[in-house]
């Protein structure tokens, strides 16, 4: 089981009441989906804020990092960095900036 640092954007914070750091649990294989899966378990206010909950798909105006690479359009099921997985880096959800 690896435990796997998630930073979360304020907003989200707030509402799940959990400070900018989070720290979860995952079995088996360490990927977006595991991590996001473990993240909701642990917060389940945060169902539906970052992915769709019935596909499960990334909501708009969110994206993943992770070693200062933007994994928002890698496969939910892709193994994340090394780096993510032994907890020297964190996953990063971020809310995107738009506008002009």
């Amino acid at each position: 089981m690896a435990t796997i640092r998630v930073e979360l954007p304020a907003s989200l914070c707030l509402l799940a009441s959990v400070p900018h750091e989070i720290a979860v649990e995952v079995a088996g294989a360490v990927t977006q989906r595991s991590v996001l899966d473990a993240v909701e378990a642990a917060c389940p206010q945060l169902l539906g804020t970052i992915r769709d909950q019935t596909t499960k798909v990334r909501r708009p105006f969110i994206r993943f990092f992770a070693c200062e690479e933007d994994l928002s359009h890698e496969s939910p099921d892709e193994v994340l960095p090394e780096a993510v997985v032994s907890g020297r880096a964190a996953f990063l959800v971020i809310g995107a900036i738009a506008g002009g």
